[in-house]
């Protein structure tokens, strides 16, 4: 299939995406890397009237160090977050996450800023930015606003991304001076959406937790922080009463969907496999193993 017919402006700074999008009226949609908007189109799952192409605003593309954390243009590349030193040395965990998104070609297309107002719930980068306690700002006439991660994520395929705003940056806080972080996830081929995915991040000292977040994707409408499983693992050590406490907590605290994938039952047992595994992993890396 073929879109509908629409307007296209190829604007070269921020305020130019800003006033078309606004003169669109709530009938304009922004392109960046156009991996999901493009195939949505194509169905007619949207037919925006204005299509602004924002590949040409500079100011939106950069990756820098911040207070030992990031700042992410909104149009990074997914390839740029999974090649990057600086990504790689402050969070590794990125590094190693971006490796499962999609396949190369749009990897080298596929923004940041794309990925996360899109919202799919099986997608890797929305996950990452509840890990790792992202803030995401937008812009429009009314100004900027910054937007935690916990509320970015409203429901599948819906962000708190207002029709006349614009996603411009990412920020990642620090990581705990120590923290040792991992990812897994399982889909039926590379490149395929996740059944069920898990990232941790955590600190260890004198043989407990000491900072604990675990985060989940695929078993829900929006990717989640498990903050009761969190609390089972904090100040205990990495023993296996410990570890199938955390598995238990995760199980009780997801209530996923069945789909032509997999069972709902599937994706819970799943995501409590894997999350004992990036649990050991990450306690690993905390101590300095692996």
């Amino acid at each position: 299939m073929k879109p509908s017919q629409f307007n296209y402006v190829r604007p070269t700074t921020l305020d130019e995406a800003i006033a078309a999008l606004a003169a669109a009226n709530g009938d304009g949609k922004i392109m960046a890397g156009g991996q999901s908007l493009m195939p949505m189109m194509n169905f007619r799952l949207l037919s925006p009237s204005l299509l602004i192409d924002i590949n040409r605003i500079k100011e939106l593309d950069f990756l820098e160090e911040h207070e030992g954390g990031l700042r992410i243009g909104a149009l990074t590349r997914h390839h740029t977050l999974e090649t990057s030193a600086t990504v790689n040395r402050l969070f590794p965990v990125l590094t190693e996450t971006m490796a499962h998104v999609a396949h190369l070609a749009i990897r080298n297309r596929g923004t940041i800023g794309g990925s996360i107002t899109h919202a799919d719930p099986a997608a890797e980068l929305p996950l990452m930015m509840l890990l790792l306690e992202a803030r995401i700002t937008a812009v429009s006439p009314r100004g900027k606003r910054v937007i935690e991660a916990p509320d970015f994520f409203v429901a599948a395929l819906t962000s708190d991304v207002q029709e006349d705003e614009i996603v411009t940056e990412i920020t990642l806080p620090a990581l705990p001076a120590g923290a040792g972080s991992a990812f897994e996830e399982v889909a039926r081929r590379s490149g395929d959406f996740a059944l069920a995915a898990v990232g941790v991040v955590l600190t260890v000292e004198q043989g407990r937790a000491t900072h604990v977040r675990i985060g989940v994707m695929g078993v829900g409408d929006t990717p989640m922080r498990l903050h009761d499983a969190e609390a089972v693992l904090m100040g205990q050590a990495c023993d296996e009463q410990t570890l199938d406490a955390v598995v238990a907590a995760v199980r009780a605290a997801v209530q996923p969907d069945g789909d032509l994938h997999a069972s709902g039952d599937y994706r819970r047992h799943l995501v409590g496999v894997l999350a004992r595994r990036v649990v050991k992993t990450a306690w690993s890396r905390a101590e300095g193993q692996v």
